[in-house]
């Protein structure tokens, strides 16, 4: 192995650069013939490798270990025939790419459901560094709401969302339901708040107003 004058590897013989990467001497060889990792030669004609190489290998390796994804997503158990549908169109898109899926992930379960075991995991590895893409069928089968937020996140971390938009797999059903959930979720919060301000408006500490006398030039009736 050689030095820099402050201390830093410049050059590495085969043997240390083998050492450092795990493999032979002779992976080495054949690497550098095949045009893999071509090593530098010497005056000599002695081969050796360089920091940068070694660095610049290793990226590779890891870019080379990052997941390419499938993810499929269905409301409830009744729709498990279109959950099937959707993995195959992935796969058969995948493969129709020449890539290699390494896995595809499901859910059951509303897209406004952010508490998705399996959504949460992949989200969490993509963080991770560790999902190079996600391939979806529709971009509601990966979130209902906010997708371009979650696109972003995805890119800040280096993960593409591949969307293959087949409309065919993203049931309008499901899109009435989430509405409906929606509104029925609005619906009982007008209801708390409509019955929270009866409640205070009964409150003497909050309105004011005791034994039907009025305070500060205030009734009882002045309450909204």
């Amino acid at each position: 192995m050689w030095y820099s004058y402050n201390g830093a590897i410049v050059m590495m013989k085969p043997q240390e650069m083998a050492r450092r990467l795990g493999v032979t001497v002779r992976t080495l060889q054949r690497w550098d013939n095949e045009g893999k990792l071509v090593a530098y030669r010497n005056p000599h004609n002695m081969r050796y490798y360089t920091e940068e190489q070694y660095n610049g290998y290793m990226r590779r390796s890891v870019q080379r270990q990052r997941k390419q994804i499938g993810y499929a997503r269905v409301s409830n158990a009744g729709q498990k025939d279109d959950l099937k549908n959707q993995i195959a169109f992935i796969r058969d898109y995948a493969n129709g790419k020449g890539v290699i899926l390494d896995d595809v992930i499901t859910d059951i379960g509303s897209g406004l459901n952010y508490k998705r075991k399996n959504w949460n995991s992949l989200i969490t590895e993509v963080m991770q560094g560790g999902i190079a893409s996600i391939y979806i069928t529709f971009k509601d089968r990966f979130v209902r709401f906010g997708y371009d937020w979650f696109e972003q996140l995805c890119q800040k971390f280096q993960t593409e969302i591949v969307v293959l938009n087949n409309p065919e797999l993203s049931p309008q059903q499901e899109l009435v339901e989430d509405l409906i959930s929606i509104i029925h979720v609005f619906s009982c919060r007008i209801y708390g708040l409509r019955k929270y301000k009866k409640q205070i408006a009964g409150d003497s500490d909050v309105t004011g107003v005791q034994d039907g006398s009025r305070i500060n030039g205030a009734a009882e009736t002045d309450i909204c």
